[in-house]
């Protein structure tokens, strides 16, 4: 490539982007934006400014990254989610603007203003620490299998100055406490794994780049699913919620599983897409 000695100039880089990204103008202004070390508002205030050429050498380099389909979150260790800007690792999914469905639900339910909430998979900490931004009164858990996202996650705790959330390993519930005569939460949360094994899209875009761990679940995609659906009896109080983000195809799977491990008032809400992506339920008071 061959230097450019504008901000303007190096924005045209986006035209060779078209191909590996649907927002290919936005990659390189992020790109660009982290180069210089600005935000993309400064970069259209100052459209003439001359970078310099070590700005320019550390651009290319992120650029030429990006074609080869390198998600843009992993090259710049940052991704927005609701209203928080969050640090990502190559070990651990990505937050997408699809879950953000879960915090904007989750906060609409009827849940004491003391609540004590569970995000299940928590990944990057994205969706407890959203709901904790929001509500300083709840108490949240946050727990993830793999270590590397828990000390992620509190990282992002403490960059995100949220002192509302405790975060752990466990293996889904495997080191939550809990009992069906002594249940601790109102609200379970959890975006877990649901693509199926044999996925075609697994070799493609993004998700080439992300852990498998955080986004297969069996030949169905429902092994993990199951798990959290069927456990979650154990640790909700009476009407308590249970919260899950699933496959656009796995709706009506997923209703069957609420219904058998006995919840009530269960409903799917649809993304932005149109798409059928999040299944609440209750669980009725016991007599």
């Amino acid at each position: 490539m061959s230097l450019i000695n504008s901000v303007t100039g190096l924005l045209q880089y986006s035209d060779q982007l078209q191909s590996v990204s649907d927002t290919a103008l936005l990659d390189t202004e992020l790109l660009l934006s982290f180069a210089l070390d600005v935000d993309r508002t400064w970069l259209k205030t100052w459209p003439d400014h001359k970078p310099e050429a070590a700005q320019i050498k550390q651009f290319e380099t992120l650029f030429a990254r990006r074609l080869t389909g390198e998600p843009i979150a992993f090259i710049i260790g940052r991704q927005g989610f609701w209203t928080l800007d969050l640090k990502v690792t190559p070990g651990t999914l990505i937050p997408r603007p699809e879950t953000e469905l879960l915090v904007e639900i989750a906060l609409g339910l009827n849940v004491p203003d003391a609540a004590r909430v569970l995000d299940l998979g928590t990944g990057t900490g994205a969706i407890a620490l959203a709901l904790a931004s929001e509500r300083n009164d709840w108490q949240l858990t946050a727990v993830d299998s793999q270590i590397a996202a828990v000390n992620l996650a509190e990282i992002n705790r403490q960059h995100c100055q949220l002192d509302n959330v405790s975060i752990y390993q466990s293996d889904w519930f495997s080191q939550v406490p809990g009992s069906i005569s002594a249940p601790q939460y109102h609200l379970i949360i959890s975006n877990p794994p649901y693509i199926e094994l044999d996925d075609p899209h697994l070799s493609e875009g993004d998700v080439r780049f992300e852990p498998a761990t955080a986004l297969v679940s069996g030949h169905d995609g429902l092994n993990d699913l199951k798990i959290v659906i069927g456990q979650s009896p154990r640790y909700l109080r009476s009407n308590g919620w249970l919260l899950v983000e699933h496959g656009y195809q796995q709706g009506a799977a997923v209703r069957n599983l609420f219904a058998t491990a006995g919840f009530t008032a269960i409903g799917t809400h649809i993304d932005h897409n149109d798409l059928e992506r999040l299944t609440l339920g209750c669980l009725p008071q016991t007599d």
